[in-house]
């Protein structure tokens, strides 16, 4: 919970940003005035997200919060549909199902007339743990199951008041089920008859929960609400919005990461038919840009491709990737800040060594739907509709770009074609260029919105990458294969250095997602040195942050000291988990018994390869089955024991675990890395920046350890285990581990 001591150890402008999103939400609306709105348009319970407060007992010593009121999170219709209200982004992990369904488990609804729809960034949408809009670090789940649960008890307690009230009966004598209130006698009547009268009932401030024994809809395997309109091409993104008028933007940006423009002719941009503007603006990070808006994409692109530019990249750092590891690799000799300190045995004296580096190159998030955002700006305050996973600070980006107060701005968070974390980033980098150019084209004279897009080749190209990483393993081991003494060092751009989050994610100079999952669960004696060089390449989190490097340096360096000792990979594991780690134990039980580990014969020229990591809370172990053909590593099937404590749909969980093993295969494929060269990236799209086609994707099986305790997180951690696990089995055949992503055999 982010404590009111916590919150004054965040930086100012964070500190800010947080009082702002409470305060930013419509003022009470008198019960009179709302019940007559509310009766025009058939529903009630979310018109007006704090008309509970209005309603709550004045003489409460702490009245609920916004984000404990039913009213911002369902809507009831007259025919019985229930609407909730999600305050996540789902960009593909399944909330807009899996949320719903536990708001739903305690409203007793029907579920056969449940749907849902995103908030915006109203405060009654932040994350009620960190006391931010957030959607990100496997939370969403995790942190409003509780509230969610909440919300439904409490609307269904609203529900029962307003039936009792109408039959003069005590309300403890009436029961729910599938969206109706029922009496002993068997009268029933239905919620969407109930909801405008339930709006005028207190709201209670303690519900009963019902015990998970009772549960009809959590732990079911339920098809996602949006499974029908996405397999059939129905489903709208935030790159699909049509407004009236609506313009389109494209831009053009420097070659070199904040480069600016030397010299411009638009003249033949200009002439093309369907361009209306031909704007020069300021873009991220300083750098400058030309932005061309036009009356559809077609006629901004060719507007774009019809400029010439020339750049002047003066004074801006122009990264090689080759020279960039040769720099890491001086760094990792120099002394630096420790994140662990160990009593260590000296390394000279051991019996046994080994000495590893690894290398990881920079990667792209390159989701399906590129990146975009659509701004309509009014005389009193402006709009916007995009895939935002922080849609509170974008929503401050955009009120600072377009002079309006946060609360003049509103951010309709749209369903997005995936993300990774590129749709979380401080500097809103999307949401500020698309304001730029729709207050540029409105100074322009084009009082219309703007919708500004990324092709594919942009979002490539623009940055805000997973760093690349270096890894340095100096481990010594006595005559037994014990471990006496490990030495690791870790060079890498910190991702969160100059942004909000610096405070209290940065301690002794070390960037704490940079070095998340190095050691645990393992009782080693390790030295952990970090080194976070500034480097002209804009870097963010990426599915599974820190862990999708560490847990592969880890689960291959464990397997590596277990082949040293003779050992079974998962033997070792085991009696390295003891008694002291049973979420690992499961998990890695669970896909051993179910991949036939150790007891289904493989066929010729395949290998087990084993690896167990937990990320978010979460413990995701895989056995796969792998060979190498042609001179080439192939992955064939995967087995996934996954412990994410109850699973509230286990046909998410699944889908989840699929979609991150698709991710962790694809960091091993040759041709899966950015690289620079002279400060320009060099790949631009899936021709030569390479993901797996669907003849490599592998079967994968999912089984989930049973469990009653709240759920943890389970969008990222599947991605994490896949590479090592992959990498151990290609090693057992080749007889020489694999230390650099994506694989090099040769």
């Amino acid at each position: 919970m982010l404590t009111e001591a916590h919150r004054h150890e965040l930086p100012r402008a964070l500190q800010e940003i947080l009082n702002r999103q409470q305060a930013d939400a419509p003022a009470t609306l008198p019960r009179r005035s709302f019940l007559k709105l509310a009766g025009a348009s058939g529903f009630a319970l979310g018109a007006f997200p704090t008309l509970g407060l209005a309603q709550a007992d004045a003489t409460a010593a702490k009245p609920l919060a916004p984000t404990q009121q039913p009213s911002a999170f369902v809507e009831i219709a007259t025919d019985g549909t229930v609407t909730v209200i999600i305050n996540r982004l789902d960009f593909g992990q399944g909330v807009q199902t899996a949320l719903p369904m536990i708001l739903a488990e305690e409203l007793d609804a029907d579920w056969a007339k449940v749907s849902s729809r995103h908030g915006s960034n109203n405060g009654a949408y932040v994350d009620p743990v960190m006391g931010l809009h957030l959607t990100g670090g496997s939370n969403s789940i995790k942190n409003s199951f509780t509230q969610y649960r909440e919300l439904g008890a409490r609307a269904r307690a609203m529900l029962v008041a307003a039936a009792a009230a109408r039959w003069q009966l005590d309300p403890a004598s009436l029961r729910t089920a599938a969206g109706e209130v029922i009496a002993p006698d068997g009268r029933k009547l239905g919620y969407g008859e109930l909801a405008q009268v339930a709006m005028a009932q207190p709201v209670p401030e303690k519900v009963v929960l019902k015990d998970p024994k009772n549960f009809r809809l959590i732990g079911k395997a339920t098809t996602r609400l949006d499974a029908k309109a996405k397999s059939s091409g129905h489903q709208d993104y935030g790159i699909d919005m049509h407004l009236p008028g609506q313009l389109t933007a494209v831009v053009q940006r420097p070659p070199v990461f904040g480069a600016k423009i030397a010299s411009l002719d638009d003249s033949a941009a200009r002439a093309i038919k369907g361009v209306k503007a031909v704007l020069r603006v300021p873009l991220d990070r300083g750098a400058e840009g030309v932005a061309i808006v036009a009356d559809g994409y077609w006629p901004a692109k060719q507007g774009r491709d019809a400029l010439k530019v020339t750049w002047n990249t003066d004074g801006v750092e122009k990264v090689d990737s080759t020279k960039l590891l040769a720099q890491y690799r001086e760094l990792a000799n120099q002394p630096g800040p420790h994140f662990y300190e160990a009593d260590m045995a000296p390394l000279a004296g051991a019996a046994r060594k080994i000495e590893a580096e690894f290398s990881f190159p920079y990667l792209a998030h390159a989701p399906m739907e590129p990146l975009n955002c659509t701004v309509r700006i009014g005389a009193d305050g402006a709009e916007l509709w995009v895939g935002s996973q922080m849609p509170g600070l974008d929503g401050m980006k955009a009120a600072s770009v377009l002079g309006f107060k946060p609360e003049q701005v509103k951010v309709n968070v749209q369903m997005a074609g995936g993300g990774f974390g590129r749709r979380a980033i401080a500097t809103s980098d999307y949401v500020y260029e698309a304001c730029v150019i729709a207050k540029a084209a409105r100074g322009a004279g084009l009082d219309a919105p703007v919708r500004t897009l990324w092709s594919r080749e942009d979002d490539i190209r623009g940055g805000y990458y997973r760093p690349a990483q270096l890894h340095r393993a100096r481990i010594g081991l006595d005559a037994q294969g014990k471990v006496l003494a490990w030495d690791h060092v870790i060079v890498g751009q910190s991702i969160v250095t100059g942004t909000p989050f610096e405070a209290f994610m940065v301690k002794n100079g070390i960037d704490s997602t940079g070095v998340e999952g190095m050691r645990e669960p393992y009782d080693l004696p390790m030295r952990l040195t970090a080194h976070h060089p500034k480097v002209n390449v804009p870097v963010l989190w990426w599915r599974s942050v820190g862990s999708t490097h560490t847990a592969f340096v880890m689960e291959t360096l464990i397997d590596e000291i277990a082949r040293a000792n003779k050992q079974d990979p998962v033997a070792y594991r085991m009696q390295q988990f003891g008694d002291k780690h049973p979420r690992y134990r499961a998990a890695l039980q669970l896909a051993v018994d179910k991949s036939g580990y150790g007891k289904k014969k493989l066929a010729a020229g395949r290998a087990w390869g084993v690896a167990v990591h937990e990320s978010f809370q979460t413990v995701v172990a895989y056995v796969v089955e792998a060979s190498v053909k042609d001179g080439q590593p192939v992955l064939h099937r995967a087995t996934a024991g996954v412990h994410c404590n109850l699973a509230v749909n286990p046909r998410t969980v699944e889908t989840q675990v699929q979609g991150a093993a698709l991710m962790g295969l694809s960091m091993c494929l040759p041709g899966a890395a950015i690289t620079l060269k002279d400060g320009v990236v060099e790949q631009s799209n899936f021709g030569d920046y390479v993901v797996p086609r669907i003849t490599q994707m592998p079967e994968i099986a999912v089984h989930i350890v049973p469990s009653a305790e709240p759920p943890t997180g389970m969008g990222e951690p599947g991605l994490p285990p896949l590479a090592p696990a992959f990498a151990n089995a290609v090693a057992k055949l080749t007889s020489k581990p694999i230390r650099e992503l994506p694989f090099k055999l040769a």
